[in-house]
């Protein structure tokens, strides 16, 4: 039955993936960019698109990096834009990274990957998100991804594993929880501009009422480093990444479905935690 129906969307004109499941356009022009072949990441990636926009949740992405594929040919592209451009946010890698079917380990020492996203560009003081998924348990020193811009505007888009802390604005708007373990799915959301919270999996691990003005206005958000602006790097770390998103501010409920979506893509590929 399931090659029938492979049969017959391939009439049709449709692509399917194993079992004859017709593959969505958008994960179907990520699975080409990237060049994924293997027919389960093919699956995970459709099942992702899906269960993401079944959740109403695509359209508050702006950026999606799936790390399927295992190279950092294949790890660079943005799942929501998957052109090899700047304007389309993909990943450029910068210092050691080793790129794996289960994710990309940068070496916490010189390594950074630039999303070419500038959060001031693309999103705005009262709604926006970011989000990774962590394979490597490691609570020593300072470990963070994303931006301090202190000549511009004095805020930060950050998350510190380590630390246990999230803030996207200024330092009176950080967030901060106990850690034990940074293994699994970060996700630091503002909805409004008294609204700050940090989720770990599908629950809520800290918040901050605190009123913001602005958020980051003239950097690009780093992946493995904070990017300091003037080409300086800060507080690099080296949990492999198997999953980060950058966009609109997700509520509590949007949190949780977010994470019901991530954790099954990443069950798929055989790398949850």
């Amino acid at each position: 039955m399931s090659l029938q129906i492979s049969i017959s969307n391939s009439i049709r004109g449709y692509r399917s993936v194993p079992g004859g499941v017709p593959v969505d356009p958008d994960a179907q022009a990520f699975i080409t960019a990237a060049s994924i072949t293997n027919p389960t990441q093919q699956a995970a990636i459709n099942q992702l698109v899906v269960d993401l926009k079944g959740y109403s949740i695509w359209t508050k992405m702006k950026a999606l990096y799936p790390f399927c594929g295992g190279s950092a040919s294949s790890h660079k592209f943005n799942l929501k834009d998957p052109r090899d451009l700047d304007a389309a946010f993909r990943l450029v890698f910068s210092g050691g990274w080793t790129h794996s079917s289960t994710g990309a380990t940068p070496n916490g020492t010189n390594a950074y990957a630039d999303t070419k996203f500038k959060p001031s560009v693309s999103l705005s003081t009262s709604s926006a998100h970011f989000s990774k998924y962590n394979r490597t348990n490691d609570l020593v020193g300072n470990k963070v991804d994303g931006i301090l811009d202190i000549p511009t505007s004095g805020s930060f888009f950050q998350q510190n594993y380590s630390a246990a802390n999230g803030v996207i604005g200024e330092i009176a708007s950080v967030a901060s929880y106990t850690q034990t373990d940074t293994r699994g799915l970060f996700t630091m959301s503002r909805t409004a501009t008294n609204a700050f919270k940090v989720f770990k999996n599908s629950s809520s691990v800290a918040t901050n009422t605190n009123t913001i003005s602005i958020i980051p206005v003239s950097l690009n958000f780093y992946i493995g480093a904070r990017n300091d602006g003037a080409g300086v790097q800060s507080f690099y770390n080296s949990y492999q990444c198997a999953f980060a998103s950058l966009g609109d501010g997700l509520t509590d409920t949007e949190a949780a479905n977010f994470y019901t979506a991530v954790q099954a893509f990443q069950t798929t590929l055989g790398r949850q935690v």
